[in-house]
């Protein structure tokens, strides 16, 4: 198996890398990735505890949301060049925690998640995080990867490992052995040889998710998840997600602009509208006053099947 040299991970690392910081021993590896209409198709897995070290464990008491927030922004405003995108954000996320961000294309819901990674300096306010040894796993848009080295799936995978061993240093057995499990979890043992420009894109999204995970993360951020995909894939990817959380302990943050596949996985809602964050259980911020102020249009809220739908309201 021919592995791609340390010099080239380098080069491609300093294209993709938005930042590699690092805080109390060990931060967050952040890559942009090239879109795909994924298409996500899942085989069985053997339980979460079969796989080792794959995933750290939960940090500050598993999925109690009455536990100390991970994550906390105290009167926070964020933004570009000191122009407020967000203004006066206060919001808190607790251990085992699945929240979604939604809101309007534009609104600023990848700007409240590159404030959480710490990307983004808040403009004014307190942001703090409780991770302690706790790690970021990020899956960004997928819209900016450059495919000019002809990497494969495990060597995409393995820049994910960069967060823990430094930039500069050679990946090790065990980091290849953490690829390895991250893929099969995933369902991409088999392709772990091939290109990563030559893969469907639903393999490519795979390979995203795989990446992240092998940052051990505490927490799991992922940036619009299902964008462009079919209904299926929609799915595959929100059982995957879904999955991530249940058994893998993990606390995830969820950014989508889909309000009916958000509402039917997350415990609350962080609403994102008009340069405000508004934050709440599932079906008190998903009403129709609410959405149809937000969105600024008619919008009914319907019950079908035990499941929250959200429409535009049309012919009145």
């Amino acid at each position: 198996m021919g592995r791609v040299s340390t010099q080239a991970l380098r080069r491609v690392l300093k294209k993709g890398l938005d930042t590699l910081r690092q805080a109390q021993g060990e931060r967050e590896s952040i890559l942009k990735w090239e879109r795909g209409s994924a298409l996500l198709s899942l085989s069985k897995h053997e339980p979460v505890e079969a796989w080792g070290g794959l995933f750290r464990q939960p940090v500050g008491g598993g999925e109690s949301l009455a536990a100390a927030p991970l994550i906390r922004f105290e009167h926070v405003s964020v933004g570009y060049r000191r122009h407020a995108v967000l203004r006066d954000v206060n919001l808190a996320v607790a251990p085992g925690e699945f929240l979604g961000i939604v809101g309007p294309n534009g609104a600023g819901k990848t700007t409240l998640l590159k404030t959480v990674l710490g990307t983004l300096r808040p403009l004014r306010g307190r942001l703090t995080h409780g991770l302690q040894a706790g790690t970021f796993g990020y899956v960004p848009q997928r819209e900016a990867v450059d495919e000019t080295f002809p990497l494969t799936v495990r060597e995409m995978i393995v820049m994910g490992r960069f967060a823990r061993i430094g930039l500069l240093r050679r990946p090790r057995a065990e980091d290849y052995n953490r690829v390895t499990a991250a893929a099969e979890y995933v369902g991409l043992k088999p392709l772990l040889d091939r290109r990563y420009r030559t893969l469907s894109g639903g393999q490519k999204q795979r390979t995203l998710i795989a990446r992240a995970l092998v940052v051990e993360p505490s927490v799991l951020l992922l940036d619009e998840p299902t964008n462009g995909m079919d209904l299926p894939a929609e799915k595959a990817i929100m059982e995957l997600v879904s999955r991530l959380h249940r058994d893998g302990k993990l606390t995830v943050i969820m950014v989508s602009h889909l309000l009916n596949v958000v509402a039917a996985h997350v415990q609350r809602l962080a609403i994102v509208g008009h340069g405000r964050v508004e934050v709440g259980p599932v079906g008190s911020m998903l009403t129709a006053e609410k959405l149809s102020a937000l969105y600024r249009t008619p919008v009914v809220v319907s019950q079908v099947d035990g499941q929250t739908v959200v429409l535009p309201r049309v012919g009145r």
